[in-house]
């Protein structure tokens, strides 16, 4: 998979959704020599070689699988957007509210608890409602807000029923009061490129879950949080994710390292997936 080179650009793909088919879209208008490929045809002798691609473009939905396919082609030579640091911490939110924590960005109060023992009282010290995440997973599945004690000790039973060890682990988070919507904002490197509002009746703003995309101003305020949370985690292309608090106070909620940016493009007009080849053909120009 990973010896001799050809000069081309790598796109790892789990499946190609609407981004991925925009992406390739910039790069044969940019006449950027590439291939796309198949999470499933991957693997790696692990030994010293030299990768056939100039660089990598990680589009793989898995975590788990993301990570290694980026560490496999890091320990190749190449150079991989994101890198497999970036994907191992975004991809884990108690990874990321850590890494935000300890550089003083503002996020909603959170409590891991290691055992289903523990979570009850993790619950109740962040009080009701709160809200239940598993550490790894996207588009908001399998997230609870959990109103009352009554409700903490259903769900902690029926994750201990699920006998996985990712279902043991429980990440507790404040339940924010948020004005029907939620903030996405794309972040290439340096540059905060475009922000949106995520509008939805549901407590769930995502778009994946039915979140309406609309045109949100960059402010002084939003870009500068938006860069502190990206340096937190290694910096990148990167989609940063914030709440509002009733009083306008923002706090950062999660980062995505694989973005889909769709909603933003519909809402903005700006050619994203333009934006992300100008940069990855520039940091292997470098």
């Amino acid at each position: 998979m990973i010896d001799g080179h050809d000069g081309r650009l790598a796109v790892l793909t789990s499946r190609v959704r609407l981004e991925e088919n925009l992406i390739f879209t910039a790069l044969e208008r940019r006449r950027v020599p590439y291939l796309q490929v198949d999470e499933r045809d991957l693997m790696a002798e692990l030994r010293p070689a030299e990768t056939r691609f100039r660089g990598v473009l990680n589009r793989i939905m898995s975590h788990t699988r993301s990570v290694y396919a980026a560490r496999l082609f890091e320990a190749g030579g190449v150079t991989v957007f994101n890198s497999a640091h970036v994907t191992a911490t975004c991809g884990d939110k108690i990874l990321t509210t850590t890494a935000l924590a300890c550089a003083g960005v503002p996020t909603p109060r959170t409590i891991v608890a290691l055992t289903p023992r523990a979570a009850l009282e993790a619950i109740e010290r962040i009080g009701y409602p709160a809200v239940v995440k598993p550490a790894v997973g996207s588009w908001g599945r399998l997230m609870a807000k959990v109103n009352d004690r009554d409700a903490a000790e259903a769900l902690i039973e029926h994750k201990e029923a699920l006998k996985s060890p990712i279902h043991t682990v429980f990440y507790v988070q404040e339940y924010i009061d948020k004005p029907g919507r939620d903030i996405r904002v794309a972040i290439i490197g340096d540059e905060v490129v475009a922000a949106i509002y995520r509008g939805s009746d549901h407590w769930i703003t995502n778009t994946a879950r039915g979140g309406k995309p609309e045109p949100c101003p960059l402010t002084d305020e939003l870009v500068k949080l938006t860069r502190l949370a990206s340096d937190a985690v290694g910096g990148g292309l990167l989609a940063v994710d914030l709440l509002e608090r009733p009083d306008g106070e923002l706090l950062v909620n999660e980062i995505n390292h694989t973005m889909e940016f769709h909603g933003l493009v519909e809402a903005t007009g700006i050619d994203l997936a333009d934006r992300l080849v100008d940069y990855i053909e520039e940091t292997l120009c470098e």
